[in-house]
């Protein structure tokens, strides 16, 4: 069983985020903690300068918000949102706090990502701890 885990949610796509906290739930010892991440997309450099920077911290506050909607007033659940590249940020947020197993959700791999790799392909390559991936 684990002790720390971390389940990436992903907002923007219709993943069934209870499931993943039920499978959370069923792997984490007594006493776990458990932890949702969002990781937000940074927007490209050439088009930052165009946006007011308002825009950028309401972005964060409506995801914030949105997560804490997504897990339903549950209280077992630490939410947490980043910005950055979502595999690479995932794996950085699992060495830095020490996770022991990350739950993604994955969809069937399509052409694109043969040559540029999912978000969960990325994580399972490069995490140091489990990986569970949901289909």
């Amino acid at each position: 069983m684990y002790k720390n885990i971390l389940v990436a949610v992903a907002l923007d796509q219709a993943h069934d985020s209870a499931a993943a906290f039920d499978i959370a739930r069923a792997l984490a010892s007594r006493g776990a903690a458990i932890t949702a991440l969002h990781v937000l997309e940074e927007i490209p450099a050439y088009v930052a300068h165009y946006i007011p920077p308002e825009n950028t911290s309401n972005r964060r506050s409506e995801a914030e918000a949105e997560l804490k909607a997504d897990l339903g007033g549950v209280t077992d659940v630490k939410p947490v949102v980043l910005s950055g590249h979502p595999g690479s940020t995932i794996v950085e947020y699992a060495t830095a706090h020490d996770i022991d197993c990350i739950i993604i959700a994955s969809h069937r791999p399509g052409l694109q990502d043969y040559f540029l790799g999912s978000t969960a392909g990325r994580v399972v390559r490069h995490a140091k701890c489990a990986v569970h991936v949901i289909r």
